[in-house]
């Protein structure tokens, strides 16, 4: 007797396991994926090249030289012009991060995002890689463009100076690095605190207020402990003349990662310790 099968025959290939394995390709490219569909979140990394872009045009178009001995808080270069809308960038890429990781907290989709990816850490990676390498590209595209833009408001200026000038090519990546950081470390802080406005207190109470509240410090302990503050790390990045009291390029951008480093960490041991 010649039995009829119920369950329809599977197509070729569907047994194989590797075709469902959950590996970090298909995992970074499943946040890409989620990232562009969202029409907030390229908007948001628009926003951030176009305030990097417009500020320091208009800084160079605005510029005009100090009059003798009041020089105080005048940029010294045209690096400093070009890279003015720094702070509000990075605080705009930042948002963007905390939003791409907490914000899944918020509406619930975490769930079925662990649900299909059991190993969470590959999550955090992943969205730190899409959001960090777009921005690492972009702000960097937009610190050349500000600064070639603003070369002509400062055409005969003292403070002019060449792409090809020592240290000028290196401040204007050293931008594009430090907001890329700045992005990913919001991502972490989103991860580690699951709550978007709670994290976006912590980003900006922990790169932009720290330093005024260690105002309270001894002189000699404020002095030491002030250029390792991520705010002050981060911005040694990207300075074309360091000051006596700071670190250097290289140097911040060593202390500065390593703050997102700790972020990170922290956010990948509450993943594994810490329901939804």
């Amino acid at each position: 007797m010649k039995l009829i099968s119920l369950v329809p025959a599977l197509a070729p290939g569907t047994t194989d396991p590797a075709r469902w394995k959950v590996t970090g390709r298909r995992v970074l490219r499943s946040e890409w994926s989620k990232f562009w569909s969202l029409r907030s979140s390229w908007i948001t990394l628009a926003a951030s090249v176009a305030v990097l872009l417009v500020f320091g045009v208009i800084a160079a178009a605005m510029y005009r030289p100090p009059a003798a001995g009041s020089a105080d808080g005048v940029p010294a270069d045209a690096v400093a012009l070009a890279l003015t809308g720094t702070s509000m960038s990075g605080l705009i890429v930042g948002v963007l991060g905390v939003l791409l990781s907490a914000g899944e907290y918020g509406t619930g989709m975490v769930r079925s995002t662990y649900a299909a990816v059991p190993r969470r850490w590959l999550v955090l990676a992943s969205k730190s890689a899409v959001l960090g390498s777009l921005v690492l590209v972009l702000s960097t595209l937009g610190a050349l463009l500000s600064f070639g833009l603003g070369k002509a408001g400062l055409h005969g200026e003292r403070i002019a100076l060449a792409l090809g000038d020592d240290g000028v090519l290196r401040s204007l990546f050293g931008a594009g690095i430090y907001l890329a950081l700045f992005a990913v470390l919001g991502v972490a802080l989103g991860s580690l605190i699951r709550s978007t406005s709670g994290s976006i207190a912590a980003l900006v109470g922990v790169v932009m207020l720290l330093p005024g509240l260690a105002a309270v410090l001894p002189g000699d302990v404020q002095d030491s402990l002030e250029p390792y503050f991520p705010g002050n790390a981060g911005a040694a990045i990207h300075v074309l003349h360091r000051a006596s009291d700071s670190l250097s390029p290289g140097a911040g951008f060593v202390v500065f990662a390593g703050w997102v480093a700790l972020a990170l960490a922290a956010a990948v041991v509450r993943l594994k310790r810490t329901d939804i």
